[in-house]
């Protein structure tokens, strides 16, 4: 049998707390790591060597099983629909869509006109031509159709480049966003992008604003999150009305809100962060809808607050903390708002007519089964969208009619 490679011991003495240790190994952890995460060149010539006896020593070790492995490596993929897509979102005059092709890695998105032919927005397939490695991390549409913003990690370092398409021309803008996270949100009038940038730690950290056209050198920051344990998100209203920057850490958060058709504005704080205080917003109207555990409610409730005054003296239960239920989303449509929630272990959905306030459930016969609300681009809409599964049902994604009660 071939002989596995030996890592060289070298002293290393560590002291902390007045604790004094050594550890023989601590040079395999190149010093230079986030250039290296950039530009895996620049990793240090021995320890590139050591990683690459290890790979030969694998590739050596595991070599009289390589037909074996392609045995199974065929019958688990027998067993996936290659050819498979998702359930296309419809938005305005168009269907949205994401497939893949027998043979092919990557997604390819798609979209259509109720009578028209499929148009390609963007092949994965074709991007990654030529590179050892490529990921697509987000893919945004416009909202008036004409651009596709998408970013991309080429390198498996995790930090995306951001390129915007032209889906009239084909012609991809030459601006080119660096260092991204991947979280991006359109301006109203498709004119401007939101996105997320990540710092030297790889956590997400600030906000900038890019005009389409212009030089991402001189892209505006809109926030900047100080606070090294928390991280920044990034989204939009389902009203389309706003764009939502949130800052949180595994116990707090603290929401800010840009209107989408000003999209120069300072972002404005809906509420302080306050130590293991969570919310988050959904709008509707001049309203906003918050989950929280505000209040000592441990399984979350949902309370409303005025759009002009958002603060947390304005919150006003609307749905009260109920021990043993706990509130997983909301979603805001035009005429109803949709809670995921979680009784006795099972979820449900629960729908609200924002008319009356009149509600109702999406009754399941199983025992035991799974939910999750889907995303989808409309808001003036009476459906909504979910998935279900159980142990004995595969994955199934339902339009439901929150009018007529019909799936």
């Amino acid at each position: 049998m071939p002989q596995p490679p030996l890592a060289e011991k070298r002293p290393h003495p560590i002291e902390i707390h007045g604790q004094r240790r050594d550890d023989p190994y601590a040079w395999l952890r190149d010093d230079r790591w986030q250039e290296v995460m950039r530009d895996p060149s620049v990793l240090a010539p021995d320890i590139r060597a050591y990683l690459e006896a290890e790979n030969a020593y694998c590739q050596e070790v595991m070599a009289p099983v390589a037909g074996l492995k392609e045995t199974l490596f065929a019958e688990m993929k027998g067993r996936i629909k290659e050819d498979d897509s998702d359930v296309p979102k419809r938005d305005g005059p168009f269907f949205y869509s994401r497939k893949y092709e027998s043979g092919q890695q990557h997604p390819i998105f798609v979209r259509w006109r109720e009578e028209g032919a499929e148009e390609v927005l963007l092949d994965g397939n074709q991007e990654a031509e030529g590179l050892d490695y490529f990921k697509i991390a987000a893919c945004r549409h416009s909202p008036d159709h004409r651009y596709l913003a998408f970013a991309v990690d080429s390198n498996g370092s995790e930090y995306h480049r951001i390129r915007i398409k032209n889906l009239t021309s084909g012609a991809v803008l030459p601006d080119v966003i660096e260092q991204a996270q991947g979280g991006l949100a359109w301006s109203a009038d498709s004119g401007s992008l939101f996105y997320t940038v990540l710092d030297d730690n790889h956590r997400p950290c600030k906000v900038f604003l890019h005009h389409l056209g212009g030089d991402p050198k001189d892209d505006r920051l809109v926030y900047e999150e100080s606070d090294p344990g928390f991280f920044v998100g990034l989204g939009k209203s389902e009203s389309g009305r706003f764009v939502i920057i949130e800052a949180h850490d595994h116990t707090t958060s603290e929401v800010y809100l840009i209107e989408a058709d000003g999209p120069e504005s300072a972002p404005r704080l809906v509420a302080p962060r306050e130590p293991g205080v969570e919310y988050g917003v959904t709008h509707h109207g001049e309203r906003l809808f918050i989950v929280t555990n505000a209040d000592e409610a441990i399984d979350f409730k949902i309370v409303e607050a005025p759009l002009a005054s958002p603060g947390r003296e304005s919150w006003r239960d609307w749905r009260p903390h109920e021990a043993g239920r706990y509130v997983l989303g909301l979603t805001a449509f035009a005429e109803h708002l949709v809670r995921l929630e979680r009784v006795r272990g099972l979820p449900r959905i629960v729908i609200t007519a924002m008319a009356d306030g009149a509600e109702h459930e999406i009754a399941f016969d199983e025992e035991a089964y799974s939910l999750g609300l889907a995303e989808v681009y409309e808001f003036h809409t009476p459906v909504m969208r979910f998935s279900y599964s159980s142990m004995t049902t595969p994955q199934q994604v339902y339009d439901y009619h929150m009018t007529h009660r019909s799936r």
